[in-house]
């Protein structure tokens, strides 16, 4: 299953790339386990998306939740979250 990540403002300056294709087991995925996949890749990523740390996420331009789901061809956007004022 290919999916489309792109990384926004924080998360692209540590992790060094705005976006990136992403082969994933055919099993179901959410997007809980989605970050916790990319983490357990180590480095940059752990860092940037370690557990914990303030990360906003959204799949096909829709803000997310942990639980929503992720399918072949989604496109998903990781970001830190962001005050109005």
């Amino acid at each position: 299953m290919s999916i489309r990540i792109l990384y926004f403002a924080r998360l692209r300056e540590e992790m060094g790339i705005t976006q990136e294709m992403v082969d994933l087991p055919m099993e179901a995925c959410d997007l809980k386990s989605l970050r916790a996949q990319l983490a357990a890749r180590g480095g940059a990523s752990a860092v940037a998306l370690a557990p914990g740390k303030a990360v906003r996420a959204s799949v096909n331009q829709d803000i997310a939740r942990d639980d929503t789901p992720v399918k072949a061809g989604d496109e998903i956007a990781f970001f830190p979250p962001v005050t109005g004022g």
